[in-house]
């Protein structure tokens, strides 16, 4: 899987993921792309600030590309994750998945992001538009209030 998990601090390119994975056998192809929303839990939002523990997080990502590419036989796996701040409609994590069928591709797809939110210490801070931040749990829940 070596060069299938990239933690970025660049935009994503979504052709270039794509082009990782496709091969004549692939009947299917599915890109996942997670960007920067202007609304989460009804406050309005300016931008995300994403960091990680790293060297563990991409380990963990690269143990769920290598978990998916055994749960879902046939599959190649490409996932960039980006680090740093994001601005709207920024793509935050790039998941692609080819297959030689689509049902395969979308239910891999479907569990890397699944798996990425639960097991990856990848941490976001959303920014507001009232000026203010807070850290937020993968899950949705916001878990600490900080000020500027």
């Amino acid at each position: 899987m070596s060069g299938a998990v990239q933690l970025v601090r660049d935009p994503i390119d979504p052709a270039a993921l794509m082009a990782r994975v496709a091969r004549p056998a692939h009947g299917a192809l599915i890109l996942f792309l997670g960007v920067v929303r202007d609304v989460n839990d009804g406050r309005g939002v300016t931008g995300i600030e994403y960091s990680a523990y790293e060297g563990m997080a991409a380990r963990e990502l690269e143990s769920i590309a290598d978990e998916a590419v055994v749960r879902f036989v046939g599959a190649d796996v490409a996932i960039e994750h980006r680090l740093g701040y994001l601005t709207l409609e920024d793509v935050s994590v790039g998941i692609a998945v080819a297959h030689a069928h689509r049902d395969e591709a979308y239910a891999a797809s479907r569990w890397i992001i699944e798996e990425i939110k639960r097991r990856v210490p990848i941490w976001k801070r959303e920014h507001y538009v009232d000026g203010s931040r807070e850290w937020v749990d993968p899950s949705g829940a916001v878990s600490a209030e900080l000020a500027q």
